[in-house]
């Protein structure tokens, strides 16, 4: 049986134990996760697809790999200017082991995370942040010149 399902503005055709390289999802390795967005599955000539997307399909998915992926470099120059630029990036990726494409509205065989629930923990975390420090208690007041230059 196989899926496309869409994940990180991508589209993937996938089967049961592909490894699969996405945009970050937000888990560590060893969590599972669960790709709700299946636009089309099937298998051989009995195929459905979605409009646009398949109501009660899921694909589950196991994190195996938090990385990153080789350097793009985007070097512009001017020629006869002194003027270049060089600048590296390299995108956040994921690897995943599909273990599971569901129908029916089937539920996975591991508790899997939510990928729309994984892109939403950060924000749930940063609301959570705890309360900001105490100011400190302000310094004493340092000696003043002014009375210095009346000793003398």
């Amino acid at each position: 049986m196989f899926a496309v399902i869409k994940t990180g503005g991508k589209q993937y055709r996938i089967a049961a134990n592909d490894l699969l390289k996405v945009e970050k999802v937000a888990g560590n390795v060893g969590d599972t996760v669960e790709f709700g967005q299946v636009l089309v599955f099937g298998e051989g000539e009995n195929v459905t697809i979605g409009a646009p997307f398949v109501e009660g399909a899921t694909v589950v998915g196991e994190v195996v790999e938090q990385g990153k992926s080789r350097t793009v470099v985007a070097f512009k120059k001017r020629r006869r200017q002194n003027s270049r630029r060089k600048i590296g990036h390299r995108q956040l990726l994921t690897t995943v082991k599909i273990t599971e494409i569901l129908t029916g509205g089937a539920k996975p065989a591991k508790k899997a995370k939510s990928e729309s629930k994984a892109e939403a923990a950060p924000a749930a975390i940063a609301a959570e942040k705890p309360a900001a420090p105490k100011p400190a208690a302000p310094k004493p007041a340092a000696p003043k010149k002014a009375a210095a230059k009346d000793a003398e």
